[in-house]
């Protein structure tokens, strides 16, 4: 595997263990808690990093189907335990490390079209988009650095939450925080 990817998936799977300790301190029902209603939950975040990453790295770069709904990331208000949840993670990750594991130094200044769900893209940046116009392009080498600074992101959510809703001082990746 090309350093670079090599370098993300590291990193991510850093986070994903610190995504995994957080949901192990929270009952199910915490995982899906929002503590504003502004706020989305740890369960939210974990739909929302598992679609993200899929779009990017499995759609756009691998060439799969977009199966994401990015709206119910954060409208869904349960129906899945932390478990579940982490597997739906890991499931992610492994297609991803499947699809980043086969790009070459030459692919990292490939461009690739980020598809879009029309609802969705509509809904994020406020207009009416025809079909053909909810993408992105970006270059491979640019994604790998977006998704996983993005990963990162939100698992420091995830991890704030879990330690609010389990009123633990515990360090969760390990280190000092």
């Amino acid at each position: 595997m090309i350093e670079l990817a090599k370098d993300a998936l590291d990193y991510m799977n850093s986070q994903l263990n610190s995504i995994e300790t957080s949901l192990l301190l929270v009952s199910d029902e915490q995982v899906w808690t929002k503590i504003n209603p502004g706020m989305s939950s740890i369960g939210n975040y974990c739909l929302h990093l598992a679609g993200n990453e899929y779009q990017y790295f499995v759609t756009a770069v691998g060439g799969r189907p977009l199966i994401r709904e990015r709206s119910k990331e954060f409208t869904t208000e349960g129906g899945l335990s932390g478990d579940e949840l982490i597997a739906k993670l890991k499931e992610v990750r492994s297609q991803s490390e499947a699809v980043l594991s086969t790009l070459t130094e030459q692919d990292l200044n490939r461009e690739v079209t980020v598809p879009y769900d029309l609802g969705d893209w509509n809904r994020m940046k406020g207009g009416q988009a025809s079909e053909g116009d909810a993408k992105d392009v970006n270059i491979i080498r640019t994604l790998l650095l977006r998704i996983s600074a993005h990963y990162g992101y939100h698992t420091g959510q995830i991890v704030l939450l879990a330690k609010i809703l389990s009123r633990t001082e515990k360090h969760i990746s390990g280190k000092y925080h």
